[in-house]
């Protein structure tokens, strides 16, 4: 079916067919099936068959190799991951929505309590030999310290600043092509440079550079800095601790001051703001539920009432990519980077920070799950990636999905085989001398090269390019499917 080993989609292609068309029917309803082992059953057994038909390999290879080629993580690490992320969705709910008085008294709102079937009418022993999915979503969103509105006002259709002031709020964004890099970044600064002397002569306008500073050692909480200028002259610096939140929220944040501070001044006719995060510059007009919803909030009061105020006022977002250093974004981002404040007991928490946890969390369990040689298979291969590490499954940049955007299925599924089973006649390059590779294949690597044998995944990927027997069962077929 569009595809196989030899011919059809790409192995990638496979993988975005079956994470968007599969997996969200068969997960769906499925904080049930996380509990129930038969469906659990089911449902792995159905993966199984998915990633064999990704990667091309033999049917007796082992789970936890194929999930780990095809970059699919387990599905029971995948069923508690969306359970973590749906807890969170809780604090979206109204305070008179009915599953509110189930809850504890903690998260009931201003409803009244179920009589019967509310945590708060059970015993403390009764609550400790409960659980439940009901019982972790209460306990779960503890967690989250930032408060939504589902209800606000600003957020209505008709009412909100966009739908009355698009023509006063500008974004002047512009993407950077990786082939042209340099010359659209030397454009970009002459824009830039130009564009800051022209408003620094007028001493209404006045202008922010914006940025945030988030530390990957995760010892520290996240810094949002904002300069503000006027007629060329410093008007204000302030710097705020934004929490354990992620770097959109703290540049939403560092927006967020910088609006709020200009337009409480009389004087104030235009306002530029300078990001590097367009994206966070346009949720801040966006009041409607979302992470960091409370600094959309309060830009959205500030501009319309600024907007009301004054006629003919408007508020450009005007990008400056990270990498050219820039004179007032690059202030705001040494400005951000000088303040370190640790975690402590209990930080500030976002909405989207914990579903970054969450899905960090059970990428973690992936990287310890597939230690185990009965998950992965005792024929696996490892092999490391360009920084000299072995390649692990976990994360974002699985490492063997960057390999599946092969435009050849048959050379994927080689790897794959290669990589996962151990039948006789196959060549192990880590098992045997770099001698009898050179007997059966075309390709002599450099006296000078100390990789004699296949220890990392370019290396590895060359080598099957310039050997296409090399693993191979038989010669490749015409182009096309069917």
């Amino acid at each position: 079916m569009l595809g196989s080993s030899t011919r059809g989609l790409r192995p990638v292609q496979k993988r975005v067919l079956y994470r968007a068309c599969v997996l969200p029917i068969v997960t769906y309803g499925f904080i049930s099936a996380a509990r129930c082992k038969g469906v659990l059953h089911h449902l792995s057994t159905m993966q199984c068959s998915a990633a064999l038909w990704i990667t091309g390999a033999f049917r007796t290879s082992p789970t936890g190799g194929v999930e780990a080629l095809a970059g699919l993580p387990p599905i029971n690490l995948l069923l508690r991951r969306l359970s973590e992320r749906a807890d969170y969705w809780f604090a979206t709910l109204t305070l008179t929505h009915p599953v509110r008085a189930f809850l504890s008294h903690f998260n009931c709102g201003t409803i009244t309590p179920h009589p019967t079937l509310s945590i708060q009418t059970m015993s403390e022993p009764e609550i400790f030999r409960t659980s439940g999915t009901l019982f972790e979503s209460d306990t779960n969103v503890f967690a989250l310290t930032e408060t939504l509105l589902p209800m606000n006002p600003l957020s209505r259709p008709g009412v909100r600043l966009m739908d009355h002031f698009a023509d006063q709020v500008h974004f002047d964004d512009c993407k950077i092509s990786r082939g042209n890099a340099d010359k659209e970044l030397k454009q970009r600064t002459k824009h830039l440079d130009k564009l800051r002397d022209k408003i620094s002569e007028n001493i209404g306008t006045y202008y922010a550079g914006t940025d945030a500073s988030l530390p990957l050692s995760g010892q520290y909480q996240a810094i949002a800095a904002s300069i503000l200028f006027s007629g060329g002259v410093e008007r204000w610096r302030p710097q705020h601790v934004a929490g354990k939140v992620t770097a959109p929220d703290a540049e939403l944040y560092a927006i967020r001051s910088a609006i709020v501070n200009a337009t409480s001044r009389d004087d104030c006719t235009d306002i530029f703001i300078f990001t590097d995060s367009m994206a966070s510059a346009r949720r801040a007009v966006d009041p409607s539920i979302h992470s960091g919803q409370g600094h959309s909030v309060a830009v959205c009061e500030a501009l319309q009432t600024w907007f009301i105020r004054k006629d003919g006022q408007s508020i450009p977002c005007v990008y400056v990519p990270s990498q050219l250093q820039w004179d007032l974004h690059y202030k705001a981002h040494e400005f951000a980077t000088e303040l370190k404040v640790a975690l402590g007991p209990r930080p500030a928490t976002s909405f989207d920070s914990l579903h970054m946890q969450a899905a960090l969390s059970r990428g973690a369990s992936w990287n310890v799950l597939f230690q185990d040689p009965e998950y992965q298979g005792r024929n696996f291969l490892q092999l490391k990636t360009v920084d000299r590490a072995i390649a692990q499954p976990g994360g974002k940049d699985n490492p063997w999905v960057h390999f599946a955007n092969m435009n050849s299925p048959q050379l994927y599924a080689r790897m794959c085989v290669f990589r996962i089973m151990r039948p006789s006649g196959l060549i192990i390059p880590d098992l045997i001398s770099t001698m009898v590779i050179h007997r059966a294949c075309t390709y002599r690597p450099p006296r000078t090269c100390e990789l004699r044998q296949p220890t990392t995944l370019c290396y590895f990927h060359s080598f099957l390019e310039m050997n296409p027997k090399a693993f191979a069962f038989r010669s490749a077929p015409l182009a096309g499917v069917g």
